[in-house]
């Protein structure tokens, strides 16, 4: 039995309270819901069902728009899914990039069965082993007041893995359309011009 006190939505409030023009990548359920529970926004990117692919597809913004912070907030669920994203991601590091996975060590969505990272399966060090040069395991309050400057401040790749509460929050749900996600970010990252784009 884990004995996590760090909350989800608490620690991310904090972390991204001053964000500024950091574009968000979530991954399925919580970590989508988590994010949009702080406020809707056009430099949010939600992936309804793309399970495994937030840290990739935050990699490809990272290396496009070098100049903006890329932050990518997932579960372990998800992040275990697309562990092999750490290697690419070692090997290009990209300075602009952070991680967060909000590590419950339960596939919520699913029926909270255990994860991999509740049986020994260590996230910041697969990372750090991978070329991420800042790693780091969240588990006290103390520690989480670090987690704005590692996702918004400090050089990339990072990883930073909270070790957050098992609990069922309400659903904040935001707009669930692909294509208007799709040209909303785009439009709030390249502005109108972006809208006739292909």
């Amino acid at each position: 039995m884990t004995d996590f006190v760090l909350h989800r939505r608490e620690i991310l409030a904090t972390a991204l309270a001053d964000r500024g023009d950091a574009l968000v990548v979530t991954g399925l359920g919580s970590s989508t819901w988590d994010l949009a529970s702080l406020g809707d926004r056009p430099e949010n990117f939600y992936l309804w069902g793309a399970m495994g692919n937030s840290a990739m597809i935050g990699l490809g913004l990272a290396i496009a728009q070098p100049e903006r912070r890329v932050v990518v907030v997932t579960g372990d669920g998800e992040m275990l899914m697309g562990l092999t994203s750490f290697t690419t991601i070692g090997a290009r590091r990209p300075s602009n990039l952070a991680i967060c996975v909000l590590d419950n060590e339960r596939y919520t969505e699913t029926g909270r069965q255990p994860t991999a990272t509740g049986l020994g399966t260590d996230l910041a060090a697969v990372a750090k082993a991978c070329g991420f040069p800042k790693t780091a395991t969240i588990r006290t309050e103390a520690e989480a007041g670090q987690l704005g400057d590692l996702l918004l401040r400090t050089p990339g790749p990072v990883m930073a893995v909270a070790k957050v509460v098992d609990e069922q929050l309400p659903m904040a749900v935001p707009p669930r359309d692909g294509g208007y996600l799709k040209t909303r970010f785009r439009i709030g990252l390249l502005g109108e011009k972006a809208a006739t784009l292909p």
